[in-house]
């Protein structure tokens, strides 16, 4: 296991910024701390990099521990890279140089060697000679991650890398930033509180609430399988549609009669509230099943429609643009769900 994390904490008095917090991550993937501000995310990065003390808990790098209630590696001796969200480049230094920068124990021919094959790696091989101001925030941020991966750390921390960025090239460099990892088989964890970010980088990704790990798990299993209320609300689009279990497996909802995951120990009469999609909600125009159209939102290729059942339930539906439905239009609609996730009814 590269990074192994059990039972983390750290407290700032009375407060736990970070309570209990356990994971694993395997050597060359990438997983990804989510969730909203002040829930810990960053806190936990620090103590990773060493920048924190923990209060408790103990977290080891390939098998080598770093900090638990005894032993406590500086941050200098742990082989970890940082990548800072304001990127942290000198302004007085070259791409090259900054690059090279931490790489002291290098011969001067050796640094710049290095230096050239990260500044390579990360695309920017033309940019030597530039300074910060002549590169975009894209570019910056390449070269932030460039001098992170130069001394050859066992693992990349991210702290928010694309937040300054606008959303078009947050997208992109997400995207390009883990084909860069991929290829160098890079260990790297990173923080944010976007989803869509996570979802394009991370092999794993860790929702976090108040300090505390809601659910460590594939981007996939998030999406579709949420193990509590909290990232089902959090991690994508969804509504609660509230139903009644009336035997095993199966709940009476305004919208028919819905078979559920294996997920609680539902029983005949449970008041509950299912998780739906706006993919599990099909437009069909030949469907008896009919919806009022109360809000739309155009996004190019497709509309997210908001809809309001007879009995006032509201779902909402991905529909393709050329469906092009008003407000107070009434729709066929038909439920095909993957998975129906149950929760216990927010009253």
């Amino acid at each position: 296991m590269w990074l192994d994390l059990q039972d983390v904490a750290r407290y700032f008095g009375t407060r736990k910024a970070v309570d209990g917090l356990s994971l694993r991550l395997e050597r060359g993937s990438i997983g990804c701390l989510l969730g909203p501000s002040g829930c810990g995310k960053t806190t936990a990065l620090r103590c990773i990099a060493g920048f924190e003390p923990v209060t408790a808990g103990s977290i080891s790098a390939h098998g080598r521990i770093l900090a638990d209630a005894d032993r406590f590696v500086p941050p200098e001796l742990r082989r970890i890279g940082m990548v800072f969200q304001d990127y942290a480049l000198f302004p007085h230094l070259n791409a090259a140089d900054n690059v090279a920068f931490g790489l002291h124990r290098l011969s001067a021919s050796d640094r710049v060697r290095r230096a050239t094959q990260m500044l390579e790696a990360v695309g920017l091989a033309d940019y030597h000679t530039h300074y910060p101001h002549q590169l975009s925030g894209g570019q910056q941020q390449r070269v932030a991650l460039a001098r992170a991966l130069a001394p050859e750390p066992e693992l990349i921390l991210l702290d928010e890398p694309f937040s300054s960025l606008d959303v078009e090239l947050r997208e992109r460099l997400s995207i390009e930033v883990r084909e860069i990892l991929k290829s160098l088989n890079a260990t790297a964890l990173l923080v944010t509180h976007d989803q869509q970010e996570a979802f394009a980088m991370a092999d794993a990704i860790g929702v976090m609430k108040d300090g505390r790990l809601e659910q460590w798990d594939t981007p996939y299993e998030l999406y579709h399988r949420p193990a509590t209320r909290f990232v089902a609300d959090f991690v994508g689009q969804g509504v609660f549609l509230g139903g009644q279990v009336i035997e095993h497996g199966a709940v009476q909802t305004e919208v028919g009669v819905m078979r559920i995951d294996g997920n609680g120990a539902w029983k005949a009469g449970d008041r509950v509230d299912l998780l739906l999609r706006p993919d599990d909600v099909i437009h069909d125009d030949a469907s008896t099943l009919r919806a009022e159209v109360c809000q739309r939102a155009f996004r190019g290729a497709e509309f997210l429609y908001t809809l309001r059942m007879s009995g006032g339930a509201r779902l909402l539906s991905l529909v393709p643009s050329h469906h092009n439905h008003q407000i107070g239009e009434m729709i066929g609609i038909r439920i095909e769900p993957d998975h129906v996730v149950a929760f216990a009814r927010d009253e």
